[in-house]
C-alpha cells in the first residue's frame, strides 16, 4: 500500500513541501507520496478526518489553518499546545495527533544558517499569527533578553507580548503605524519577519514589512518568507550591510523534524534541502 502525507492550506500554490518530502520518502525507499491540499477553511474539518485512514502517516498544516486545526485533533502535545498552533498531525492507528515543528526548525536555522545564539539578544518579531508565535515561544525557550512583537492588530500583539513575559522575557507589543516601530527595528540585534510580506503570488509580494531605513549594519535580518529566496526586505538588509538568514532552512528543518516522527526515521536533511533548493530554481 502506498502511504499518503500532504499539506493542507489556502492558498498552498506556492509550497514547495511536496518536492521537498518525496525526495526524502524516494531516497530512504518508502513507498509514499507527498501532496499539497489547497484546502478551504470550510472543509478543512473533513480534509482532516480522513487522515485517520490507515493509508496516511499525517499531515503538515499551513496558513491560515495552524490554530484552526487543534479543534479537530483528538491530542495535542504540550509544546504545541503552548505555542497555540499546530503544523504536523501524526496519524498513531486512527487517532490524531499534532505537534508544532517550527519552534525547532525556526531555531536550528538562525543558529546554523545565521550563526546566531539568541540568548541576551534585543528581537523584535512582525507578525502574530502561527509562525510568529513559534518564534516568539522558541525564543523565550532560547533565553532572548527582550522582545518587541509588530502586529497590524494591536490586540493579538498584545496577548502573545502577554505569554512571553510570562516565561520570564521583557516584552512590549506595538502597531505597524507606530512611531516606535521604525527605531524598534533600528536598534535590535534580530528583526524577524513571520508574515507574508513579500511572498510570491502573496498580497504584498513587492513590499517589505519593514520600513525603509530601519535596519542597521549590525543586526541580523530573518525573513521566514522563502519563496522568492530574495525577498525586498533581505534585499533592503543585505544593502544595509546586515547578516541575512532566508526562510528556506526554516522550511527544511521543521520538514525534516515532521517527516521524521511520521516514518521514526532520520530524515536526509542533505536531500530535502537539495529538492527544495531545486523547486525554486537555485
Amino acid at each position: 500500500m502506498t502511504l499518503r502525507t500532504g499539506i493542507f492550506g489556502y492558498p498552498i500554490s506556492h509550497s514547495i513541501s511536496p518536492p521537498m518530502h518525496q525526495a526524502a520518502f524516494d531516497d530512504v525507499g518508502i513507498d509514499a507520496t507527498y501532496q499539497a491540499w489547497e484546502t478551504h477553511p470550510d472543509t478543512l474539518a473533513d480534509g482532516v478526518n480522513k487522515l485517520r485512514d490507515d493509508a496516511y502517516l499525517g499531515a503538515n498544516i499551513t496558513v491560515p489553518h495552524k490554530q484552526a486545526v487543534m479543534e479537530y485533533l483528538d491530542e495535542v502535545d504540550d509544546l504545541a499546545k503552548r505555542i497555540g498552533a499546530v503544523n504536523t498531525i501524526i496519524n498513531s492507528d486512527g487517532r490524531l495527533l499534532g505537534t508544532n515543528t517550527d519552534a525547532e526548525g525556526f531555531i536550528t536555522s538562525l543558529k546554523v544558517h545565521g550563526g546566531v545564539d539568541p540568548a541576551g539578544l534585543d528581537a523584535v518579531l512582525v507578525g502574530a499569527g502561527g509562525a510568529a508565535r513559534a518564534a516568539a515561544h522558541a525564543l523565550a525557550d532560547a533565553g532572548v533578553a527582550t522582545l518587541t512583537i509588530v502586529n497590524r492588530t494591536l490586540d493579538r500583539a498584545e496577548a502573545l507580548a502577554e505569554e512571553i513575559v510570562g516565561q520570564g522575557v521583557s516584552t512590549r507589543a506595538i502597531g505597524l503605524s507606530n512611531s516606535e516601530y521604525a527605531s524598534a527595528c533600528y536598534e535590535a540585534d534580530l528583526l524577524i519577519n513571520s508574515t507574508s510580506v513579500g511572498m510570491l503570488h502573496g498580497p504584498a509580494e513587492d513590499a517589505s514589512p519593514v520600513p525603509e531605513g530601519a535596519i542597521s549594519s549590525r543586526i541580523v535580518v530573518y525573513d521566514m518568507v522563502y519563496n522568492p529566496p530574495d525577498t525586498p526586505l533581505l534585499r533592503a538588509a543585505e544593502s544595509s550591510g546586515a547578516r541575512i538568514v532566508g526562510g528556506l532552512p526554516m522550511l527544511v528543518y521543521q520538514g525534516a523534524a515532521a517527516w521524521s516522527l511520521w516514518t521514526d526515521r532520520e530524515a536526509p536533511v542533505d536531500v530535502m534541502f537539495k529538492a527544495a533548493q531545486q523547486a525554486l530554481g537555485l
